[in-house]
């Protein structure tokens, strides 16, 4: 007889465990590590748990666009082999997935390009490696935007990634499949790279939290472009998406130490957070870009992180209260990043359209627009003053970091658009409901709050802080001193704690 015929069992699988798994649909990484320790669940369970909700959902979200169902079946086998040994390791037996970028041996690395399709990895990056070491059961890689270069996750190669929340909107880039495959219950954890809110952003659209880790802090080896590079991108950075801080702290102890070279002699040891308590924090709250007038999400951002510390005791400052100084200038900073930005990865020379506005730029043009233009032909020298800027500026951020423990801000000035794909990319025009209507913004008007903390290195964490008027989430990220990334993390952790955070979106349930 089979076990489909016997009484209380569907499937191969008996009710208790079935509701076990449900259960585990939304559960923290944590959380279903500690179902598998103690045996409530297999890992193969699980696993098979997790594939079939992304054959249920994933036609129509196209999150998990590469797989390795063969290879995951064989490791959570081998998990629960271990976990019947009494092995115990942080993620053991648990689902993930990486972003596409990343190396995975044996599996294609393209960042959406046609031409990159050959590009089969000969061993896993880093962070994959080290998810594997804690026990992880790596299912499968998530979509991104060509090049790694959009906020919304669609490419030749992979197709285009929807917003669980409302599949006509994007779940943002470039870490967006893997924000998605989280949001709607795939996996619990997710490795994805920030260095224009490919983190924070997805992980504000789609209501799950996110951080971008201190430069330098995570090998970034075997992931991105060009193929095989060997020096790490300026200001790129690697961290995890998940469904609760306390993930994010986890992921975040794994993935230290990696680069084989440094390692010789140089480990990482971070420092504790700097509070246990949410109402110790010192908060500064920047809720206005400078010289520009707020969106009614970014109100709405600014208003309820606001009411939920005053409600606990946080000492709460904003820019108007600060001495003069003590805050760096954000409009500078922000022109200072789009240099760097812009001259951190090789790029063919300027085309004769582009050649014809760097050569109608005035020289006092300091416009974050002309920093733009610029920036992929500076010279080595103009470099090294930008540079130089940098490291002042981080210095900025210490004096700050002296006398508040986080800063907090919005993520972007809009929740998740909907799928725009015209081209070209930097044209593209996207509707922002304002006090007195709605607006349409420029493309490059949406990296204000995500550049931030990328300039001076400082980690950054994304919370979700539940939905708008129209249903969709919102966030806000907490900016921490660089190296301090626990600081931000626990900050997030105990607002969640207070008020609940992630939500699973409707539709999505077992």
């Amino acid at each position: 007889m089979s076990t489909a015929a016997l009484p209380g069992i569907e499937n191969g699988i008996d009710n208790d465990t079935a509701s076990a798994l449900d259960a585990l649909t939304f559960a923290s990484a944590g959380e279903q590590a500690r179902a598998l320790a103690e045996g409530r669940v297999s890992a193969t369970a699980l696993l098979e748990h997790s594939l079939a909700r992304i054959d249920r959902f994933d036609g129509a979200i196209n999150a998990v666009v590469v797989h390795d169902d063969d290879r995951a079946r064989a490791d959570a086998r081998a998990a629960d082999a271990a976990l019947a040994r009494g092995e115990r390791k942080p993620l053991l037996g648990v689902p993930v997935t990486v972003k596409e970028s990343f190396d995975v041996q044996g599996i294609v690395t393209t960042v959406g390009k046609p031409e990159l399709t050959q590009n089969r990895a000969r061993r896993d990056s880093p962070v994959v490696a080290a998810l594997r070491e804690a026990g992880a059961v790596v299912i499968g890689k998530t979509n991104v935007p060509l090049g790694l270069t959009d906020l919304q996750s669609y490419n030749a190669v992979h197709g285009s990634t929807s917003n669980p929340w409302d599949l006509a909107r994007t779940p943002g880039g470039s870490s967006g499949g893997g924000a998605a495959a989280v949001a709607a219950g795939y996996v619990a954890l997710e490795v994805g790279s920030d260095i224009g809110g490919s983190i924070r952003i997805p992980a504000h659209f789609t209501g799950v939290y996110g951080h971008k880790a201190s430069y330098g802090l995570i090998a970034t080896l075997g992931s991105g472009l060009p193929p095989g590079r060997r020096a790490p991108r300026d200001l790129g950075v690697a961290g995890p998406l998940a469904r609760s801080a306390a993930d994010l702290d986890l992921a975040l102890g794994l993935l230290l130490n990696r680069d084989p070279e440094l390692n010789k002699a140089w480990r990482v040891a971070l420092p504790p957070p700097r509070h246990s308590r949410l109402a110790d924090f010192r908060v500064l709250v920047i809720d206005r870009w400078p010289g520009v007038e707020p969106s009614e999400s970014e109100r709405l951002v600014a208003g309820r992180v606001t009411e939920r510390l005053l409600a606990h005791g946080v000492r709460i400052q904003r820019p108007a209260d600060l001495p003069e100084g003590l805050l760096p200038e954000l409009r500078a900073s922000h022109t200072l990043y789009r240099t760097l930005l812009g001259s951190s990865t090789v790029q063919p020379l300027p085309d004769k359209t582009t050649q014809g506005r760097l050569a109608a730029l005035t020289p006092d043009d300091d416009s974050h627009e002309a920093a733009t233009l610029r920036a992929p032909s500076i010279s080595h020298r103009d470099w090294l003053v930008a540079n130089e800027r940098r490291f002042v500026l981080r210095a900025q951020w210490e004096a700050l970091f002296e006398a508040f423990d986080v800063v907090v801000t919005p993520v972007a000035p809009t929740p998740a658009f909907r799928h725009d794909h015209s081209e070209p990319k930097d044209q593209r025009e996207f509707p922002v409901a304002f006090a007195d209507g709605v607006r349409n913004l420029r493309f490059s008007d949406l990296f204000y709050w995500a550049g931030l903390p990328v300039l001076p290195g400082l980690p950054a964490t994304s919370f979700p802080l539940g939905l708008d008027h129209d249903g969709l989430p919102v966030g806000a990220q907490a900016l921490g001193p660089w190296l301090e990334d626990r600081t931000p993390i626990a900050f997030a952790r105990l607002l969640e704690e207070a008020y609940g955070g992630f939500q699973a979106p409707p539709g999505y349930g077992s």
